[in-house]
């Protein structure tokens, strides 16, 4: 995944799907957002309801192609959440990225096909630091990866999407169960997708 095939995608280039209260560049590069009150994602698997009102700032994601989002944030409150969104459509999509849950900050992802899945796991050692993550997209298949700084990528799941698929991915946050998270977003870029599933420089 190397930095000369990175193409940086500019903030004003990509559209946000729900503008929330407050976005900005902040001076140095970076975009803050603050998210909506009780914000989220979601479609019915065990709490019953379909919640689509968060908020991701989305670009054309081709077949062949990557997305990087890196972000960092103070995680707080049950279900603070901010990270990567691959989208097809109101009913079909992921999203990807750190989840407060359980008193500590998860790495996890949401897939959504009608119903949504969510897998997870602890990374307490993340707290306050930048994360980012990747998704690559190649054949029928998304591959999630995750990384804490500069430290190592971390495979976390595997997706099926289909490569005729037309989606949109970039940075996604909400918070479902209050208002005023407040998240900075340092890098949004786009390169060629990873060449296998397992090797990641």
């Amino acid at each position: 995944m190397a930095d000369t095939q990175h193409r940086t995608v500019a903030w004003d280039e990509a559209r946000w799907l729900n503008h929330p209260p407050q976005a900005a560049p902040d001076g140095t590069g970076a975009l803050v957002v603050t998210t909506g009150a009780r914000s989220d994602f979601w479609r019915r698997t065990s709490y019953g309801y379909v919640r689509d009102d968060g908020h991701a700032l989305l670009t054309a994601f081709p077949q062949g192609g990557a997305v990087e989002v890196t972000f960092e944030a103070d995680f707080t409150h049950l279900y603070d959440q901010a990270g990567l969104m691959i989208r097809v459509d109101e009913a079909n999509w992921v999203k990807a990225g750190i989840e407060y849950t359980d008193g500590a900050p998860h790495l996890g992802a949401v897939v959504t096909r009608e119903f949504s899945d969510w897998s997870q796991s602890p990374v307490p050692e993340w707290a306050g630091r930048p994360v980012t993550v990747r998704a690559s997209r190649a054949g029928d298949a998304l591959t999630l990866r995750a990384r804490c700084a500069d430290g190592p990528w971390r495979m976390f799941r595997l997706v099926p999407l289909p490569p005729d698929a037309a989606a949109t991915a970039g940075p996604f946050c909400c918070s479902p169960e209050r208002e005023g998270l407040r998240v900075r977003f340092t890098g949004y870029t786009t390169s060629p997708a990873d060449p296998d599933l397992h090797g990641a420089e």
